[in-house]
């Protein structure tokens, strides 16, 4: 639940009753929406941390001034914790030196008519999704603290101040701190959120600033626990193997062999598809495991490799039937047969794994009575559903405690790794088990960025105008898998995100920046047995490659610089103008019109995504046996609101690792149905020699939204990077990785 409970001796377990009318409060009992008397100090210090009086459901006092701000949302590296807690505190007005954090777990959410909120953390969300209703609770908490110091002294409210968590009077010269009035606060009526009058900007103090991260000395300690360093009393250990196939069914299974060896306590069969053997240490259980004999129902998948699905993407190209329309204006194929120049290209990328560093792992104890597990999750209020789901029991007597994830990059939103350690663990119950996925498994049963193909065609007039564009995207669908309920009228809008029409429903997510007469933009779904998955910048990033690099093939065919073709595009639209702002604001910090050493050449590109506007500029150079070096990146970013500037330069750079090794690097390939990657011997990843000399960020904050900063940026490194190569080389990009592509003869 919090940082310091995850040991033993911290661990309570109630009855979701019992539960309900605990973990409502610390001394004083006071949560939002939630009042409960009668409530003993010490049994509040084991549901919701340590000794304090608890201000609202998203602040804790402790009598020394210390103030635990709750974090709903996950960590994993992006810095969302510290900028959530910088928000409450903002309007809390604490002493910033004063504040920690802690993790309320999904079950105490529930429990308390989600008092905290969504527990999600994905889609760039963590804190443009929240920031009004935690902004609301530190405001709340402040009001009910400035009304209590007012009751003391028996003076107006109005006439109450406060500075850093000190309180004071200034007719009657009185003074006091948060610590010694919590108490009191904590029993006053918790004000409506919704008539909180929150701060502007322009007047943050805490917020808006690069503050260091209130989780990084944890880290260089090595006190930070991530799930895969749980550990309680009497805990076993479990390697697991599932169908390499993703979707076959065990036929059979022996384990007489395994079963003998040093320090396994048995061997399990998990769901339809997968074994896992539990010992006494991962070591042996993951040794053992090998020596289990499986076989396995015959499938379709079986036979599918990646030319088959190369050849299914042609097909797709074409196609005429199940094609669903993103964003049309005018009569784009009328337009191209017409034009005076015609431009066409095919593009593709590949299958991506998620490759955190942690691989997947969940701790799972399971009685007749609830079921508990100790993860890094992406999702709380999913992994509690998949508790809860997998366990048999009803959410109410289950519970999830939540830890810093060594990385999430969405493969931790899905669930199925809790699904499968709530399984094991129920055949041996009362037991706690660690089920950690070697990294073989974790490669294998990856939820994959789903690999997908571009049709492009431009048709341009006899002065160089684009009158014509026609883009017809064919691949995977990642909502057709794991979330067939969001899909609209049977679309996966995600598949064209970055692509729809700027003033359509889509538009404030990802709105298409260019203002083209003749446009069709569709997409034809073709799904294979390889699941997918939400990756990183989803499918912002193929789409952002697609478009921006066949931009430069235009531009080219035009006799245009590129900056100054999209620039024509963005600039007789005015809803196009803050894309045109960033691209113009990286322009400029890269002085664009200034020549470049030899040999180095310039690219660049601009999408919007998650609510961001970014653009960057590379400079890259080729050398005689075709490696590329990637000499400088400038990478700009309009998230409406800044709350750590810091954290947003560190993101930045963060991303460009990210797109930049998947575009040079990474790739996903099947054999006979198995993915032929089993580690990074295989699947090759950037290394620092590979990494750009200098990246700078151009942040250009315009104010009046929030936009996401974990993922936006990585759409437009690449197609940068590789419009840069194109320049170099005078040989577009159009299939990734580079690492597959001879750029010199």
């Amino acid at each position: 639940m919090t940082k310091s409970d995850t040991t033993e001796k911290n661990r309570v377990t109630l009855s979701r009753r019992g539960f309900i009318i605990t973990g409502a409060a610390a001394t004083g009992g006071l949560a939002i929406g939630f009042n409960v008397a009668g409530v003993t100090d010490a049994l509040a210090q084991k549901v919701l941390g340590a000794a304090g009086n608890e201000v609202g459901a998203w602040v804790l006092i402790k009598p020394n001034d210390q103030v635990v701000i709750r974090i709903a949302r996950s960590e994993m590296g992006q810095g969302t914790l510290t900028g959530l807690a910088q928000l409450v505190a903002e309007e809390l007005e604490c002493d910033w030196s004063k504040v920690t954090w802690e993790y309320p777990t999904p079950g105490q959410n529930l429990a308390r008519n989600r008092a905290w909120g969504d527990m999600s953390t994905g889609g760039s969300r963590g804190i443009r999704a929240s920031h009004d209703y935690v902004r609301q609770g530190g405001a709340a908490a402040r009001q009910m603290l400035l009304q209590a110091a007012a009751a003391e002294w028996k003076v107006p409210v109005e006439e109450v101040s406060v500075d850093k968590g000190t309180v004071s009077h200034s007719k009657s010269r009185k003074t006091t701190t948060y610590g010694k009035l919590a108490t009191a606060a904590a029993k006053l009526p918790v004000p409506d959120l919704k008539t909180m009058k929150l701060k502007d900007p322009k007047d943050w103090k805490i917020a808006g600033k690069g503050l260091k991260r209130l989780d990084t000395v944890d880290k260089l300690v090595g006190k930070q626990i991530y799930s895969i360093d749980f550990k309680t009393p009497g805990m076993l250990n479990a390697s697991i193997k599932d169908s390499p196939v993703h979707g076959a069914k065990i036929k059979s299974f022996s384990a007489d062999k395994a079963k003998v060896m040093p320090g396994v306590r048995g061997v399990y069969q998990v769901g339809v598809g997968a074994v896992a053997v539990v010992a006494d240490s991962w070591w042996q259980a993951n040794k053992a495991l090998d020596a289990v004999e499986v076989s396995y129902d015959d499938t379709n998948g079986s036979r599918i490799d990646s030319a088959a699905i190369a050849a299914v993407l042609r097909g797709g190209l074409d196609a005429t039937e199940n094609v669903s329309v993103a964003n049309k204006a005018g009569d784009a194929k009328a337009a191209i047969a017409g034009a005076a120049r015609k431009v066409e290209a095919v593009y593709n990328a590949p299958y991506l794994h998620h490759v955190t560093m942690e691989p997947l792992n969940c701790t799972a104890k399971w009685t007749a009575d609830g079921c508990e597990v100790w993860v890094s999750t992406q999702n709380g209020d999913a992994a509690l559903a998949a508790c809860a789901e997998a366990a048999g029991h009803p959410p109410s007597k289950c519970e999830v405690y939540k830890m810093h994830l060594g990385g999430g990059f969405g493969r931790r939103g899905m669930s199925d790794f809790i699904t499968k350690a709530v399984l094991l663990a129920k055949q041996m119950p009362g037991t706690p088990v660690k089920l950690l996925w070697s990294r073989e498994e974790d490669m294998r049963q990856g939820r994959y960025r789903p690999i997908t193909a571009c049709k492009m065609e431009a048709g341009l007039d006899d002065k160089g105008n684009l009158i014509g564009l026609s883009m017809r995207i064919t691949g995977q669908s990642i909502l057709a898998s794991v979330a067939p309920a969001r899909m609209q009228n049977g679309v996966d809008f995600i598949a064209t995100q970055g692509l729809q029409p700027i003033d359509g429903p889509q538009g404030n997510e990802g709105g298409f920046g260019y203002t083209i007469p003749n446009l069709t933009i569709d997409y034809a779904m073709r799904n294979f047995h390889l699941l997918p998955g939400f990756w990183r910048g989803v499918n912002n990033n193929q789409n952002a490659f697609y478009i921006e690099c066949f931009l430069d093939e235009v531009a080219k065919a035009a006799g245009k610089d590129p900056l100054a073709f999209r620039r024509d595009l963005m600039s007789k639209n005015p809803k196009t103008a803050k894309h045109l702002a960033v691209l113009d604001a990286v322009a400029k910090k890269a002085e664009w019109d200034k020549p470049l050493p030899t040999g180095i050449f310039r690219g660049c590109a601009q999408q919007m995504g998650y609510g961001s506007y970014v653009a960057a500029v590379a400079e890259a150079s080729v050398d005689a046996r075709g490696k590329v070096k990637v000499h400088r990146l400038v990478m700009g970013t309009d998230c409406g609101h800044v709350v750590n500037p810091d954290q947003v330069d560190a993101q930045v750079v963060g991303s460009v690792a990210y797109g930049l090794s998947a575009s040079f690097f990474e790739e996903i390939t099947l054999k006979a149905g198995i993915v032929e990657q089993q580690n990074l011997d295989t699947y090759e990843i950037m290394r620092m020699a590979d990494f750009p000399t200098k990246v700078e960020t151009v942040t250009v904050p315009s104010g009046g939204f929030w936009g996401g900063v974990g993922e936006p940026t990585i759409m437009v490194a690449a197609p940068a990077v590789m419009n840069a190569i194109f320049a170099a080389t005078g040989k577009p990009v159009r299939s990734l990785p580079l690492k597959n592509q001879k750029l010199r003869a």
